[in-house]
C-alpha cells in the first residue's frame, strides 16, 4: 500500500537488523523500498539488498557531503546503473550547509560532481535523485544548464520554499516530503505540501534519520513511511489510503524499472 521512496538500510543503524524492519513493513502494509547510495564504495552492499529481496530496489551515486572516497565518472554511473535492480541515479546534488569554513565558490568539486550525475543520468535514462541543501539557486540553475528538464527526477526529503518547489516542478521533477513534515516547527514546509499537488508527491523516511512524530529523536525505519503519509493526507484534507495509491503510482511513473515483487524471492 505505502511505499519509502528513500531510506538508507545499509547504515550500520538498520543493516544488522533487515529481517525486523522487513516484518514491521509488512505489519505497517509498506510493500516496497528505494535503498539510496551514497558513495560507490556503498554500492555492492545497496545493491546486495536489492538484489536479496523481492521488494527492494537500488540507486547508485555519491552524496554531495562524502569527500575522500571514489570519485564517479559518468562511465562508473552507467555500468553500475545497467546492473538489475537499479532503478535510479544518485543522491545526487549540492549541499552548503557545512561549508566548514570554505566559501561556496570552493564548492566547484562538488558542482561538477553533480553536472556528472545528471550526465550519468541521461546517459542511462534513470531519473535523479537530488539533494539540495542552502543551495537550491545552484541546484536548480546546473539542472536547467545541463538539460536536465529533457531527464526525470525527484528532489528527496524537500526543507526549500515554495519558490523553489515551484522551480522543481516546472522542471518536470517531483518533490519527496520525509518525517520533517509531522515536526511541530515545519509550519512553512506544511505550506508547501498543501501547494505540491498530489500528483507529483512522494513520500520517504531517509532513515535512519528524520523519523516523524511521535518518534522525532529515534532510529527511523520504512514501516514509519505511513506517518509521513497520514500528516500528507491531513494537509491535503484526503484520505490516507488516497495519498498511499497516489504516492505508490507516482513511484512507479518515476522509477520505471521498479515492478512487483517477484515470486519465489525473499
Amino acid at each position: 500500500m505505502y511505499v519509502d521512496s528513500h531510506c538508507h538500510l545499509s547504515f550500520p543503524a538498520l543493516c544488522d537488523r533487515i529481517d525486523e524492519i522487513r516484518a514491521a513493513m509488512a505489519t505497517a502494509s509498506v510493500d516496497r523500498a528505494l535503498c539510496i547510495c551514497t558513495t560507490l564504495e556503498e554500492f555492492p552492499e545497496v545493491h546486495a539488498l536489492a538484489m536479496r529481496y523481492d521488494n527492494f530496489w537500488a540507486s547508485v551515486g555519491v552524496h554531495p557531503d562524502n569527500e575522500g572516497v571514489r570519485e564517479p565518472s559518468v562511465a562508473d554511473l552507467v555500468a553500475m546503473a545497467g546492473q538489475p535492480r537499479v532503478v535510479a541515479i544518485g543522491e545526487t546534488g549540492l549541499d552548503y550547509y557545512r561549508l566548514n569554513g570554505r566559501s561556496v565558490s570552493a564548492m566547484a568539486w562538488q558542482r561538477e560532481r553533480f553536472r556528472v550525475h545528471i550526465r550519468g543520468a541521461r546517459a542511462s535514462g534513470l531519473p535523479l535523485v537530488i539533494h539540495t541543501r542552502a543551495a537550491s539557486q545552484d541546484t536548480l540553475a546546473i539542472l536547467r544548464e545541463e538539460d536536465a528538464q529533457n531527464s526525470r527526477g525527484v528532489f528527496h526529503c524537500f526543507t526549500e520554499t515554495q519558490a523553489v518547489a515551484r522551480e522543481a516542478l516546472d522542471l518536470g521533477f517531483y518533490i519527496s516530503f520525509s518525517g520533517i513534515i509531522t515536526f511541530k516547527n515545519a509550519v512553512d514546509l506544511r505550506s508547501v505540501a498543501q501547494f505540491v499537488p498530489l500528483d507529483r508527491c512522494l513520500i520517504e523516511t531517509d532513515s535512519p534519520y528524520l523519523a516523524p512524530m511521535p518518534h522525532r529523536g529515534k532510529t527511523n525505519d520504512p514501516s514509519l513511511v505511513p506517518l509521513v503519509a497520514q500528516q500528507l493526507a491531513s494537509l491535503k484534507g484526503c484520505s490516507v489510503e488516497a495519498v498511499a495509491t497516489a504516492t505508490t503510482e507516482n513511484f512507479e511513473c518515476l522509477f520505471q524499472r521498479v515492478g512487483q515483487p517477484e515470486v519465489g524471492r525473499q
